[in-house]
């Protein structure tokens, strides 16, 4: 019998360290301490996941991972978080995608990364039969993965629709290049698309934010929005365009914000919630992360999701 979930996780596996602040980079020959170093999951589609799970969501991750020990290591630790991995992968030769997440204290992250296992997923590694059965179907670091084809995302994707799930996309972006070959064909058969201001300025070469939403509205996205850190976001659906702020939370590292975000917005479209309220959901369990070490640490329960919104106003403002 196929296996039904809420929502079918796909793309970028990671098995990440992490180390809380520290001081300053250290020199060569240096050594700085740190007060905690930590193994957990990373990657967009096993982050992704696994705050869906806190949320109260039943999710399955969908990916590739090494040979080696820290496959089989984020593999525990995801069915540990109540994920559902039958449908991750083993690549034999390959290592585990691993990055290595600096904190500096007052200064954004630093990253180290191999690309490992991640390299030969493909669009043909998403079982079509659980895409369809799926309330949403969300790929997370598309543009990354070159084994990821635009056309056989599209129509990965667009049976996903055909079974009545919602599509939601989420890209990573190495550095400068011509990304909108790859993202014209798949983005009429996306729901809601997802970068950040960043990625998107890559992908279209605007600087606006809005701009850069109704480049992607345009290209056929249902619902765009281009997510801008501490400083909020924005929104474009048919007929409706959203400016929201962002929630003030103490803040202790940035790793995994974006797929909170991500996870708070997919919530939101299980419970059949409208446009500004997924994002206020997402933008509260997003700033959550932000508090705690580590890609989903810190993110909110359903409960405690469900309290902040009661106490926490998110300025939204039509534009």
């Amino acid at each position: 019998m196929t296996t039904q979930t809420d929502v079918l996780c796909a793309g970028i596996i990671v098995a990440d360290h992490v180390c809380s602040p520290i001081a300053h980079l250290p020199e060569a020959g240096e050594l700085v301490l740190a007060d905690e170093l930590l193994l957990t999951i990373g990657g967009c589609a096993a982050n992704v996941a696994v705050d869906l799970a806190k949320l109260g969501a039943s999710a399955a991750v969908v990916g590739m991972i090494g040979d080696d020990v820290f496959g089989a290591v984020v593999v525990e630790m995801l069915r540990e978080r109540g994920v559902d991995v039958s449908a991750v992968s083993r690549s034999p030769g390959q290592d585990t995608s691993q990055t290595m997440i600096v904190n500096v204290a007052g200064q954004d992250r630093r990253f180290i990364h191999s690309f490992g296992a991640n390299a030969v997923f493909s669009a043909s590694a998403i079982p079509l039969e659980r895409a369809a059965r799926c309330k949403v179907l969300y790929l997370g670091g598309y543009l990354l993965m070159n084994e990821l084809h635009p056309e056989e995302l599209r129509d990965v994707f667009a049976a996903a629709r055909r079974g009545g799930a919602k599509t939601v996309l989420d890209v990573v972006t190495p550095g400068p290049a011509d990304y909108l070959p790859q993202l014209a064909p798949v983005l009429p058969e996306v729901d809601v698309f997802l970068p950040n201001n960043h990625e998107a300025e890559l992908i279209t070469g605007e600087a606006d934010p809005m701009r850069q939403a109704e480049r992607f509205h345009a290209l056929g996205a249902k619902t765009a929005i281009v997510t801008l850190g501490d400083r909020g976001a924005v929104l474009i659906t048919q007929g409706q365009r959203l400016r929201a702020g962002a929630f003030s939370v103490p803040f202790v590292d940035g790793s995994g914000g974006g797929d909170a975000f991500a996870a708070g917005y997919i919530d939101g479209l299980l419970h059949g919630l409208n446009a500004a309220d997924c994002l206020r959901r997402a933008s509260a369990v997003g700033a959550s992360c932000v508090r705690g070490i580590g890609t989903t640490t810190a993110v909110f329960t359903w409960m405690e999701c469900d309290a902040f919104l009661q106490k926490n106003e998110l300025r939204i403002e039509k534009v």
